[in-house]
């Protein structure tokens, strides 16, 4: 199964209370359903995946299973610090019909997650995954970023099948592309770096910022693929510093407040993360205009 096109990094939506608010979440996949989006990404780290119990995460994953349209593409985030819980919910997700399970790796004990360690947790993943996995990269949240000789290494294994790369280094992207299978697929989990991504190679984003505009977000990427570079890239001028400014400037608080600015439901954030201050509020709402003009001028 080909993973081109854009993938909304789903959020976790909570109640005022804290809970977590099932019902507005199916709102929120029955509006992405209208959309042209090629699927969705339940439990990553836009979903506060970390913040979840074991059972809010598979209460998560058959909401979402449950709520998605025919067709669009399945991807569970299952990454846990241990290689037996990974497994425990990879087994989940397969059970439920997703179509590949994200793995992050662990990174609590980082010292030792050193390479061979890493090949060893995720060949004994892969090797017991009903699904094809897919590499977590997001160095900015684990302190562990792969380079192309690990994912090289990884690639190996027949049922590691493809890589979302979160650093924003365009220039890691292009050194993991020269290194891999052509059958080996990489997405591209930030969109101030997905044009130049594709460019490259890539063949898709899983986008938190595909949660607030998703039709922008794939017009960007069929202008790329289609080659019309003026149009893409003009596209990327737009859509880059504003979500550069909201998912990663001010993080989930941030993405959420932009949702509920545009009509789906972002609601809070679990704590420990704080609410927004107002003029935190204030940055979201200019960058925000600046994203649906340029959604109203396509």
């Amino acid at each position: 199964m080909k993973l081109n096109g854009v993938f909304a990094a789903l959020t976790t939506p909570f109640d005022e209370s804290g809970e977590l608010a099932v019902d507005r979440l199916k709102e929120n996949i029955a509006r992405y359903n209208r959309e042209p989006l090629t699927g969705y990404l339940a439990v990553g780290s836009t979903g506060e995946s970390v913040f979840l119990s074991r059972k809010e995460v598979d209460l998560t994953y058959a909401t979402v299973r449950e709520a998605a349209a025919p067709g669009r593409v399945l991807i569970a985030g299952t990454g846990a610090e241990s290689t037996r819980e990974t497994i425990s919910r990879n087994a989940v997700a397969a059970d439920l019909g997703y179509d590949f399970v994200l793995v992050k790796n662990p990174f609590y004990f980082k010292g030792g997650m050193t390479p061979d360690a890493l090949v060893s947790h995720y060949r004994k993943v892969a090797d017991a995954s009903k699904l094809p996995v897919l590499l977590y990269s997001i160095p900015q949240l684990t302190g562990i970023a792969f380079e192309a000789d690990l994912v090289a290494r990884l690639a190996e294994h027949p049922n590691i099948v493809g890589l979302k790369e979160s650093s924003g280094n365009v220039q890691r992207v292009g050194e993991i592309l020269a290194a891999v299978p052509a059958k080996f697929q990489v997405m591209i989990g930030s969109a101030d770096t997905l044009y130049p991504s594709l460019v490259l190679g890539a063949t898709g984003g899983i986008l938190a910022i595909g949660d607030v505009i998703p039709e922008l977000c794939m017009e960007m990427y069929r202008a790329a693929v289609e080659g019309a570079s003026v149009k893409a890239r003009e596209l990327h001028r737009r859509l880059a510093p504003a979500a550069k400014k909201i998912v990663s400037g001010i993080g989930i608080a941030g993405l959420k407040y932009a949702m509920d600015r545009r009509g789906y439901y972002g609601g809070p954030v679990r704590s420990p993360l704080m609410p927004l201050s107002d003029s935190q509020k204030r940055s979201v709402e200019l960058a925000m205009d600046s994203l649906v003009a340029a959604a109203a001028a396509d």
